[in-house]
């Protein structure tokens, strides 16, 4: 079967992209707007960039009204905010926390988690999250401002927090990290299997 970005209906493009780019992580943002009202959504179009200067990069969207995430609007003005990651501990609140509550009302609430002043940027973090990441603005590329669209948000990491019994020696420990990944629809994924292939080196040419 080909398919044509254009021959795919609007809802069935998401099904699509979301069904078949599996399991994606997780970047629960909390934010703050220009008044300092806190605001906790997640989002599971988020990868790495680059480690030198340390990015990450997350993809907000827009609602079928055609407003842009409380989360982007935040970023816009604030310029700051902070990428938590979730886990099987943390899940229902992040859950929750992607309720669609009016604009200014603050998700920690509804959620059940608690938010703690971060070390270098304005938006709280989620102390319940096992890992932290405090970001600066670096750029917002904006690919469509109607419904369906979104945008590429590029943060630069000023601070990490990370529980004590995850990273050890320099290495993330799995089995205490517990993270779990987004699959299509409500489906999840538990990060419980794992296997190694080492990097093949390039053949000999001499």
């Amino acid at each position: 079967m080909i398919l044509r970005p254009d021959d795919v209906r609007g809802d069935r493009r998401y099904k699509l992209l979301t069904g078949t780019i599996v399991p994606r992580p997780i970047a629960w943002v909390s934010t703050v707007d220009a008044a300092g009202n806190p605001n906790l959504a997640p989002f599971s179009y988020f990868t790495p960039v680059c480690t030198r200067p340390m990015t990450l990069l997350f993809c907000p969207g827009i609602h079928a009204n055609g407003e842009k995430k409380d989360t982007w609007r935040n970023i816009e003005q604030v310029g700051e905010f902070v990428i938590n990651l979730t886990n099987e501990e943390t899940a229902e609140q992040m859950n929750l926390s992607a309720t669609v509550l009016p604009y200014g009302q603050t998700e920690f609430d509804w959620a059940g988690v608690t938010p703690v002043p971060s070390e270098l940027v304005r938006p709280p973090r989620v102390a319940e999250a096992p890992v932290s990441f405090e970001c600066l603005l670096q750029q917002i590329v904006s690919v469509n401002e109607q419904p369906g669209g979104g945008a590429a948000v590029f943060g630069e990491v000023q601070c990490i927090h990370i529980r004590d019994d995850i990273y050890r020696n320099g290495y993330v420990d799995l089995a205490a990290f517990k993270p779990i990944g987004r699959l299509m629809g409500s489906g999840y994924i538990r990060i419980n299997e794992t296997f190694e292939m080492e990097r093949v080196p390039p053949p000999d040419r001499g």
